[in-house]
């Protein structure tokens, strides 16, 4: 990785507004719901946005994070016995977990980019990766998500109708009210156009 300096001007003002984007109360809470589903032995990072960037840095947080969430023997991440301390075999690491992240069902645009959370460019974005993954295990209720089920909000699942054709035909038969009504307002007792009004003296 080259050493960036400052940004200045207009890059400035852009990472400023990324920066603003960082909750940290939704920091707090991610933290918990990891110590929560992996375990006390991941430690806790220190407040802001550099101790939560720190700690999840060389990935093998986060893969333990998406392994939890899978049965045992199907993990789809390979977890280091010690940490990495080279830069590209942490990359690698955090790309893996980002692979199994979207194999679990999140989304391509939930999804942070490695030097979001590397260089920290981006760390609302990691966060908005972490919600979406959370709001899933919580959907999908398989029995691996551990943690109060009201940190994330449920997403929402098909509902699918089956219809009868009795039901079907009945419907065919309905004046939807977007074709109008036929009830409700007249014209009766109105005179046609261009007639005067009828008053009598």
């Amino acid at each position: 990785m080259a050493n960036k300096g400052p940004s200045y001007g207009m890059s400035r003002e852009v990472q400023s507004k990324i920066e603003k984007k960082y909750d940290e109360e939704l920091e707090e809470r991610l933290v918990e719901w990891i110590i929560v589903q992996c375990g006390p032995d991941v430690g806790r990072p220190d407040r802001g946005r550099l101790g939560f960037q720190v700690w999840l840095k060389n990935g093998v947080i986060l893969s333990k994070l998406v392994n939890s969430l899978y049965p045992e023997g199907s993990k789809p991440v390979k977890v280091p016995e010690n940490p990495p301390s080279m830069v590209f075999k942490q990359m690698e690491q955090v790309a893996q977990f980002l692979k199994a992240a979207e194999d679990y069902g999140v989304t391509k645009t939930d999804m942070f980019q490695t030097v979001d959370l590397f260089e920290g460019k981006d760390l609302a974005a990691v966060q908005r990766t972490l919600m979406a993954l959370g709001s899933l295990a919580v959907t999908k209720n398989d029995g691996h998500y551990r943690g109060d089920p009201n940190w994330f909000m449920k997403k929402a699942q098909e509902h699918k109708r089956e219809f009868t054709d009795s039901q079907l035909q009945e419907g065919k038969h309905v004046i939807g009210l977007q074709m109008g009504s036929n009830r409700g307002a007249s014209q009766s007792g109105m005179t046609g156009y261009g007639r005067p009004r009828q008053i009598i003296s």
